[in-house]
């Protein structure tokens, strides 16, 4: 049977009625996820557990690769039956990791298994979850609706013609789906074929011949026009790290130039070529009233012959050890200096800056928006116990945890929204041993209303998404 209680993670009686009487119910804004539109709109009911739960997780891929799992049982074409057993087989193994909480929390929570997945119970599993799955509870807006999810903010490349998006407004689905507007591609010019590539499709559905850089800005600017009328009103980058120049260090125009003449840049232009490229995006963001978000220090593709054969975001990223804290004080600054920074998210992939990164966020508040600027919560590898505590820490003693905008699933799949429960119930553990040691007021109506400020409130003043 299952270790997961109604009080999991709850250890003293103020956390327990913290999150039962407080945080528990609250909606959830899931402002930054993974989720295909596609099936969002379409109301997408999946075949089995596999399709709906090993799908592009490349979280469990690398445990099962750690297992000695064959790649055929994974990414392969073993059938979805023989992928589950596969998976099965690993999770006991799991043990500590945060995908066995995961595991046994989602199981829980939408199919009514108590049961531990192993490889010998695999099979009634995976035939018990494939019946639920046909249901009209289990479709993709119904698995969402499960969890009271409200919002959810996708996310999109500035050549996406949103049309599922559309869709779904048109159809009134709930939750609610919105675009967030991801141009990492935009600026992604260390393969300049590829580059080009990508400009004939930005021409094409921007109506703007690209010959030259300003005719880039020109296009740029006209997809953020047609994303804010689909209702995005936030943009995401993902980087190594942010680069700072002086403007003109290098001419835009010369390396434009070189790009559109198949001419490989230099390690120098390509870093400009990124700074300038996203100075004129923040300016357009803070114009429109967007919410800016960064996510930095992953090391990505690192294995380069798995890269070769299976492509990127498939289980080789890892963290990296990127110096940060003197270009992202002078990114932000370059946007501060002419009154242009917007509302800013800073995601840090290496804990070992968290420090770094909370410190920074607060030396670009300027009073006109409560929380402006915000730490993101643990991202990727630190989204579990012990990252996120010490995310949760580390902003509470050197910036406000009651501006925190709070949890997001950043997940492909349509399964994870139990990590807003695990989210909220460490958050409310952390305040419940702090009311315990004496260490805040013992005032549940007090701490509570703080602990649904950070899972609710906050976010929805924050994004500013147009809806009551």
């Amino acid at each position: 049977m299952t270790f997961i209680k109604d009080n999991f993670l709850l250890e003293t009686p103020q956390a327990k009625e913290l999150y039962h009487g407080y945080a528990k119910e609250m909606p959830i804004i899931d402002y930054h996820n993974h989720l295909s539109p596609e099936h969002v709109a379409n109301d997408y009911q999946f075949k089995n557990l596999t399709e709906a739960w090993l799908t592009d997780d490349h979280y469990k891929w690398r445990a099962m690769r750690a297992c000695g799992i064959d790649e055929a049982y994974i990414t392969g074409d073993a059938s979805d039956r023989d992928k589950f057993q596969k998976w099965a087989e690993t999770v006991p193994f799991t043990l500590r990791n945060p995908l066995y909480h995961w595991t046994h929390l989602e199981l829980r929570r939408y199919f009514g298994i108590d049961d531990l997945l192993t490889g010998n119970n695999a099979a009634r599993i995976f035939w018990d979850t494939e019946e639920q799955l046909q249901q009209k509870s289990h479709s993709t807006l119904g698995l969402l609706q499960q969890f009271n999810v409200e919002v959810i903010c996708t996310t999109d490349d500035p050549i996406d013609y949103l049309e599922h998006h559309n869709s779904a407004a048109q159809k009134n689905t709930s939750p609610k789906m919105l675009p967030t507007f991801r141009p990492d591609k935009v600026y992604a010019v260390e393969d300049h074929s590829g580059y080009r590539t990508y400009l004939e499709k930005l021409s094409e559905v921007s109506g703007t011949r690209i010959t030259a850089y300003q005719d880039l800005i020109t296009a740029l600017k006209k997809r953020l026009a047609f994303f804010h009328e689909q209702g995005c009103r936030l943009s995401d980058h993902g980087l190594e790290h942010l680069y700072h120049f002086e403007m003109n260090s290098y001419d835009i125009d010369t390396i434009f130039g070189k790009l559109m003449n198949g001419h490989s840049l230099e390690v120098g232009e390509i870093r400009y070529f990124k700074f300038e490229t996203l100075v004129h995006l923040c300016r357009e963001y803070h114009k429109l009233g967007w919410v800016q978000q960064f996510h930095l220090g992953a090391l990505r593709n690192t294995n380069k012959r798995k890269l070769a054969q299976l492509g990127p975001d498939t289980g080789f990223d890892s963290i990296g050890d990127f110096p940060q804290a003197i270009n992202l004080a002078r990114f932000l600054n370059t946007l501060e200096s002419t009154g242009q920074l917007s509302k800013t998210i800073l995601y840090n992939l290496n804990p070992a800056l968290n420090e770094v990164f909370a410190t920074m966020v607060g030396n670009f508040n300027d009073g006109s928006v409560r929380g402006k600027m915000q730490m993101g919560s643990g991202w990727w590898y630190n989204d579990q116990l012990d990252g996120m505590e010490k995310q949760l820490n580390t902003l509470s003693n050197m910036g406000l945890l009651s501006c925190f905008v709070g949890m997001l699933t950043d997940s492909r799949s349509f399964l994870s929204f139990p990590r807003h429960e695990y989210f909220r119930r460490l958050l409310c553990n952390i305040l419940g041993n702090d009311m315990k040691k004496g260490l805040i007021p013992n005032d549940l109506e007090y701490i509570g209303s703080l602990v649904q400020d950070i899972c609710y409130r906050n976010a929805k003043a924050y994004f500013n998404l147009g809806y009551n």
